[in-house]
């Protein structure tokens, strides 16, 4: 349920695209991602940062290209959330030496050299996601741009999760 609730704007997305186009996509967006923080707000009492900044980066990309009735700028909208996300990984790691991944899996008790490893596997993999997307954006389709956002990207997240999962395997505790 979790999962559906995470990408309950990208999946409304994906739709509407199919359905309408481009633009009744991109309110579409906008609109399911207020939807989803006021169900989060009500469901759980609070909303992660990552739902709101998620907002706030679909509201600026998408109203933009509402506005000026060009589709760049929605092209724009994962790539600006991915590095943002790498730069907040990045700025927690180098200037106040905090592991943000490390916190949001407080359950988890890795070493610390663990935890590096993974943060920068996953600025690493947040950068290119960045270009790939930019790529994709600019030398194919609309709708291979969104073929990709949604299923390129959400395989690519899975993997990317897969690969950590194995990469600390040998850290978990055994169940007994």
């Amino acid at each position: 349920m979790q999962f559906v609730g995470d990408y309950f704007p990208l999946i409304l997305f994906f739709a509407a695209f199919k359905l309408w186009g481009i633009f009744i996509a991109t309110a579409v967006a906008i609109a399911a991602s207020v939807v989803q923080i006021a169900y989060f707000r009500w469901r759980r009492g609070r909303v992660a940062a990552v739902h709101w900044l998620s907002l706030a980066i679909i509201a600026i990309f998408g109203g933009a290209t509402l506005w000026l009735q060009n589709e760049t700028f929605i092209k724009w909208k994962p790539t600006v959330l991915y590095w943002v996300f790498a730069l907040a990984l990045l700025i927690g790691r180098v200037v106040f030496r905090r592991n943000l991944i490390s916190a949001l899996l407080k359950n988890l008790t890795l070493p610390d050299a663990v935890w590096s490893r993974v943060t920068w596997g996953w600025v690493l993999f947040l950068v290119a996601m960045g270009a790939v997307n930019l790529y994709v954006a600019e030398n194919f389709t609309t709708d291979a741009w969104v073929n990709f956002k949604v299923w390129g990207g959400i395989g690519l997240f899975m993997l990317a999760a897969v690969g950590t999962v194995a990469s600390v395997a040998r850290y978990l505790p055994e169940e007994s």
